[in-house]
């Protein structure tokens, strides 16, 4: 069975998406933060994984590839968090600065997750026979909501919270994305090796944790005594 021109069309501007916010995330990452080219490139790759998400679901139910779509969903909503927090910086004095759009976003992606997570665990064959994947994204896919959540309701503790939310955000949609690839492309090249889709993860997660403590460490002020025993 061929597919129709439109599915093609579909095909393509997801592929050249995909590839565009493969590149551009470096881009962003290596750019000084909150200059001009970091902005740039940020927004872009923010569209593009925009324009990902959306491609995948529609592909997904025309084929259908489920796993493809609600892995869709949660890898954009990370993008969604992270660039969102960067116009909610006045959480942090107490104001609200959640709209409907926040709730109808993070509630749509922890009903997705649990439902990969679900059909992980009970019926894999919905999901293209990657139970453990499954189930582990959909796992992720939940805290990420359910943490957004409760940023929501409860006021930040440190000022710089929004700066820790971006990073976590953005990179964890570009480890979502190489995750995904991994699996639903490589995968089937390698037979279905298990350990394919652990290792932008393994790569990933130590990069997040790292920076932010880098971050946290510049963040912090020093005390009076810890400045003079430095000097």
């Amino acid at each position: 069975m061929h597919d129709p021109l439109w599915m093609k069309a579909f095909l393509a501007v997801h592929v050249t998406a995909g590839a565009s916010a493969f590149a551009l995330a470096p881009l962003a990452l290596i750019t000084a933060k909150g200059g001009k080219a970091h902005r740039r490139w940020g927004i872009i790759y923010f569209w593009a994984m925009a324009v990902v998400a959306v491609t995948a679901i529609v592909m997904s139910i025309y084929r259908p590839v489920l796993f493809l779509g609600l892995v869709a969903i949660f890898s954009f909503y990370s993008a969604f968090v992270g660039y969102r927090v960067l116009g909610q910086k006045a959480a942090y004095k107490g104001e609200k600065t959640a709209t409907t759009l926040d709730w109808f976003a993070a509630g749509f992606t922890f009903v997705a997750s649990f439902l990969l997570a679900f059909l992980g665990a009970t019926n894999p064959v919905l999901v293209q026979n990657l139970g453990i994947p499954a189930m582990v994204f959909g796992g992720v896919g939940m805290w990420i909501a359910g943490t957004a959540a409760w940023r929501l309701t409860h006021r930040p503790k440190e000022k710089m919270f929004w700066w820790y939310a971006h990073l976590s955000g953005m990179i964890g949609s570009y480890i979502a994305a190489w995750t995904a690839f991994s699996v639903v492309t490589i995968g089937p090249l390698l037979h279905g090796a298990w350990w394919i889709w652990i290792v932008p993860t393994a790569i990933g997660v130590p990069a997040i944790v790292m920076t932010r403590a880098y971050y946290h460490r510049k963040f912090t002020p020093r005390s009076k005594s810890n400045a003079q025993a430095i000097a």
